[in-house]
């Protein structure tokens, strides 16, 4: 007799996806498109992500370049930009933005570890409530006789190692991504 964990194996990867694009938005000091590809620009009447508005590219390190399709948008997205809490100055001229990332002093580095920390929570958080959905689901099949007792402490034990898993899988992104912030 087994217990179907393919549903806790699905939560786990979109927990973990979750986590990894959230954390792949958190400035290091090396421009990524992806920092501002989800930023919403108010543009044509509707908020639009800036990476259906224009093309993102990296153009050294510590600068992104965006090009927009429309040049009319150009000060829809500088306007974005500088809304948003990047803590980057936008440089327009009539094609494009250019966004030149300043090095990180060590209180936002230590700012940027504590929101990494805090994100990793959120994970942590989803992770526990999917294993209690499980948890109680075992415990009701056992009560309603659809497994015996000891089935479910067996599953409860598997439930616990592919917790266990994921949850590691997410300290080792929380490791790396800290790495590259204090580096």
């Amino acid at each position: 007799m087994n217990y179907d964990f393919s549903k806790l194996k699905s939560e786990g990867e979109r927990i973990k996806d979750r986590f990894k694009q959230e954390v792949a938005s958190l400035r290091t000091g090396r421009a990524n498109p992806v920092m501002v590809e989800d930023l919403l620009v108010e543009s044509y009447g509707a908020k639009t992500p800036l990476k259906h508005l224009a093309a993102i590219g990296a153009e050294d390190a510590r600068t992104l370049r965006i090009t927009p399709w429309d040049a009319s948008v150009v000060k829809d997205i500088e306007s974005a930009i500088i809304a948003s809490n990047l803590g980057v100055q936008p440089i327009a001229d009539k094609q494009s933005i250019r966004i030149s990332m300043p090095a990180l002093t060590e209180d936002r580095r230590k700012a940027l570890v504590k929101t990494l920390s805090a994100k990793l929570e959120e994970s942590r958080i989803s992770l526990r409530q999917e294993r209690d959905k499980i948890w109680k689901d075992i415990q009701d099949k056992e009560k309603n006789g659809e497994i015996p007792e000891d089935y479910k402490f067996r599953f409860k034990d598997e439930l616990q190692k592919n917790i266990d898993k994921i949850s590691a899988e997410l300290e080792e992104m929380a490791k790396k991504k800290e790495q590259e912030i204090m580096s």
